[in-house]
């Protein structure tokens, strides 16, 4: 009698982690547990959908499956409601309204640090010709302001949103969760498709700068695009956005 085996799906891997799929079951490696020590604690504290979690064994981490589908793909237009869109504002809102987690993110310095630091080696690279660079850099610095902190999921972007009739059903990847800046969630959540900006602002439910939410796209863009060469993946969204802001 043949036994149907699940086959294993490599959802995304590079050099500091890998996520497999077998079945309804996702096994996340990463070899610095630190990073896993802030995902479980961080689900545990949010007071938003996530993944349950199965087991872990380090480096291994089992989560199930969510129900439904990511709200979207970056560099593809999504095909969820504006009602979707609005609940993940919605749930934006409900994660930056509870209690601090106990670690701190990144200031403004450092963001403005690693902002030298990748600004160089875009030009040293010629990845993008100089006027991008300078007017994406002097758009960005808009978001370097001080800001009160909130509890931010850090990486909230469409692929790590999941919802089910017009409902966020769960939330996933949470090691870059901390103290933070409320409207850099929203704008990694809104990266790539502006055109739900407004849902998501009527969904968290209060009034925000846009400008200073405008300011992260290009900000985000150029910390991003060297990491994504360097670990193998295509930084076309973000230079796209690039292009298209200057």
């Amino acid at each position: 009698m043949m036994v149907a085996v699940e086959q294993v799906e490599v959802v995304v891997a590079h050099h500091e982690r890998a996520t497999l799929r077998v079945g309804d079951v996702f096994l996340k490696i990463d070899a610095d547990k630190t990073q896993t020590d802030v995902e479980v604690e961080a689900m545990d504290l949010a007071p938003v959908p996530t993944p349950e979690i199965l087991w872990r064994k380090p480096p291994v981490l089992a989560l199930a499956a969510l129900r439904g589908t990511a709200l979207g793909r970056l560099g593809e237009p999504s095909t969820e409601s504006s009602a979707a869109w609005a609940a993940a504002g919605a749930t934006a809102r409900t994660l930056h309204d509870a209690p601090l987690p106990p670690w701190l993110g990144w200031s403004p310095d450092k963001f403005a640090s690693q902002l030298d630091s990748e600004c160089e080696w875009l030009l040293a690279n010629d990845v993008l010709p100089v006027d991008v660079v300078t007017r994406s850099r002097r758009a960005g610095e808009a978001a370097l302001r001080p800001w009160t902190p909130v509890f931010t999921h850090g990486d909230l972007q469409v692929a790590h949103v999941f919802v089910k009739d017009d409902e966020v059903t769960g939330v996933i990847d949470w090691s870059d969760a901390c103290q933070g800046d409320a409207l850099f969630d929203l704008a990694i959540l809104t990266f790539g498709h502006e055109e739900h900006l407004v849902d998501v602002i009527a969904g968290y439910g209060t009034d925000v700068d846009l400008d200073v939410i405008r300011a992260w796209w290009p900000l985000r863009s150029l910390l991003a695009v060297r990491w994504l060469v360097e670990h193998g993946f295509d930084p076309s969204p973000e230079i796209s956005v690039l292009r298209s802001r200057s």
